[in-house]
């Protein structure tokens, strides 16, 4: 994974919620960004079958700060049976009343957030992603390695743009991110000077039985602002 060319962000926002999945109702969020809501970020602005992203490093750059919002939320959701009969013609309910089903829920929410995300993609015949998406058919090695260096530059071209499929987000879809690419050292503000046990962690979800996923985690430290997030078949990575 070493060799592979590696890809940096600057990614912010005023909100931020990357919600600890141990909390049942009311929302709050991990001290930073998780790995899997900085790969979304990647592949908001380029997704590709052939490509798998992969978190290396985060770089806090602003303040863990925290402000708690009281809001509007919905305690139901559209069945999936409803939605399957509604796509075969059937008469099926895809409403949901709001004045029926709301309720409040207060959140511990992050605000004013920066991080300097780093990243790199391997290609789908990678043999330490294969097992993650088994049905994805490997690619010869010519090929490989032309489709590297195009998606590559595609992406590079991209977030210069600042173009993307879909607005990426700080954990929840209402939290925007502002996002560019990263290419200029000089220029770079500094990590925070902190240090900090973040304890364990969302590291993303294992599709590799596609009817059950299951959730992986690390142990997750921050030295002088910076995190390292190790390889998905580490032994950090437990699940």
């Amino acid at each position: 994974m070493s060799s592979l060319e590696t890809f940096c962000l600057h990614v912010s926002g005023d909100f931020a919620c990357f919600t600890r999945p141990e909390m049942k109702v009311e929302r709050v969020s991990y001290d930073v960004i998780t790995p899997s809501a900085a790969r979304a970020v990647f592949e908001a602005i380029l997704w590709k079958p052939a490509i798998r992203w992969q978190i290396r490093r985060i770089e806090v750059l602003n303040p863990v700060r925290w402000i708690s919002i009281r809001r509007n939320e919905v305690s139901s959701i559209i069945s999936e049976r409803n939605v399957k009969t509604a796509m075969r013609g059937g008469n099926a309910s895809l409403q949901i009343l709001i004045e029926d089903d709301r309720q409040q829920r207060a959140g511990l929410f992050l605000r004013d957030v920066a991080y300097r995300l780093h990243a790199c993609f391997s290609l789908q015949n990678d043999s330490r992603h294969l097992h993650r998406y088994p049905h994805l058919r490997p690619v010869e090695h010519t090929e490989n390695i032309n489709s590297y260096a195009k998606f590559a530059e595609m992406f590079k071209r991209r977030a210069r743009k600042g173009q993307c499929f879909n607005q990426p987000y700080l954990g929840t879809r209402e939290f925007s991110a502002d996002f560019s690419l990263v290419e200029n050292d000089a220029t770079r503000q500094p990590a925070i000077s902190e240090d900090r046990e973040l304890g364990w962690m969302l590291y993303d979800m294992d599709f590799s039985d596609p009817a059950k996923p299951c959730p992986r985690f690390f142990n997750a430290t921050m030295r002088q602002g910076v995190i390292q997030i190790p390889e998905w078949d580490s032994d950090e990575v437990r699940g």
